[in-house]
């Protein structure tokens, strides 16, 4: 009698502790989605940094920038971090920059010296991040305006 109320006693421990474990996973998966944003997010705060505090020469140069005039892109293959257990988050980003329609003609828009009596460029700066975790893609973008 013993062992059999000893039997029934740990088949219901056993229950019990496969409906908590599934409990704990439930907790558990909403936290990693948050940790894939936040990587995502703060590789991105980084490009919209660096779109920031390049010199506006370097930006609107043909050769040396890293984000050339629509419809041209520049891809990178970077790593944005990496999760718990060692899982590397790799993804690709591109780079891209749109003229604003009151640019005059020799900086990429169709103004004149009546709209843009200041000759004033504006400049949006665009990056694309595409990264994938486990069989899901995502992709995150930030534009900077920058004007001169």
């Amino acid at each position: 009698m013993v062992l059999v109320e000893a039997t029934a006693a740990l088949a219901m421990l056993t229950a019990v502790g496969m409906v908590l474990f599934k409990l704990t996973l439930n907790v558990i998966t909403p936290r990693q989605h948050a940790l894939q944003q936040v990587l995502s997010d703060a590789y991105l705060t980084f490009e919209r940094a660096q779109a920031e505090r390049v010199p506006f020469e370097t930006l609107t140069s043909d050769a040396d920038t890293l984000w050339p005039e629509f419809p041209d892109t520049a891809s990178t293959d970077v790593e944005i971090g990496t999760l718990p257990g060692g899982l590397v988050v790799e993804g690709t980003v591109f780079r891209t920059r749109y003229a604003d329609a009151g640019n005059l003609p020799a900086f990429g828009g169709s103004g004149t010296e009546t709209t843009n009596p200041a000759t004033m460029q504006i400049w949006r700066v665009q990056s694309v991040l595409r990264y994938t975790i486990g069989n899901r893609t995502y992709v995150k973008s930030r534009t900077v305006v920058r004007t001169q």
